[in-house]
C-alpha cells in the first residue's frame, strides 16, 4: 500500500510538472489558481462523464451498496489524508503514510465483516422466503 501511495504521488508530480511545462511553453501565462481552475474543472467533468453511467447502471441493477462503498471509500481516503496533513500542519502528530494505510485497511476490514454478515442475513432471508413459497 505504501508503494502504491508513493507511486500515485509521483504520478501526480509528473503530471503537474507536465502541465506547468505546457503552460510555460505554450505561452498561456496562467497563474497557479487559474491552472487549478482549468485542470480540476476538466478532471471533474471527465470523472462525471465516466462515473455517472457506471453508477446509473449499478443503481438500475439494484447495486446501491456498491455505489455506497465507492463513495465512502473515496471519503475515507480524503479524510485520512486530511487528518495526516492536519497533524503535520498543527504539530499534533507525525505525517506518516502508514497511518493513512492503516486507516484505509481498517475500513476495508470492517466493511468485509459487515459484507459477510449482510450476505448471511440476505441468504437466510432468501431461504426463509423460498421455504414459505415451497
Amino acid at each position: 500500500m505504501r508503494g502504491f501511495l508513493y507511486a500515485i504521488v509521483a504520478l501526480i508530480a509528473r503530471v503537474h510538472n507536465t502541465i506547468l511545462s505546457l503552460n510555460d511553453s505554450g505561452g498561456y501565462g496562467l497563474n497557479d489558481k487559474q491552472l487549478h481552475f482549468v485542470v480540476i474543472g476538466i478532471l471533474g467533468m471527465l470523472m462525471v462523464f465516466i462515473v455517472q453511467p457506471i453508477f446509473k447502471a449499478l443503481a438500475e441493477n439494484g447495486h446501491t451498496m456498491v455505489i455506497t462503498w465507492i463513495y465512502v471509500f473515496t471519503l475515507i481516503i480524503v479524510i485520512t489524508f486530511a487528518i495526516e496533513i492536519g497533524q503535520g500542519y498543527t504539530g499534533t502528530g507525525a505525517m506518516e503514510f502508514e497511518d493513512i494505510m492503516f486507516g484505509i485497511v481498517g475500513f476495508l476490514a470492517m466493511f468485509a465483516v459487515f459484507a459477510f454478515i449482510r450476505w448471511i442475513f440476505q441468504n437466510v432471508r432468501r431461504a426463509w422466503r423460498n421455504r414459505k413459497r415451497g
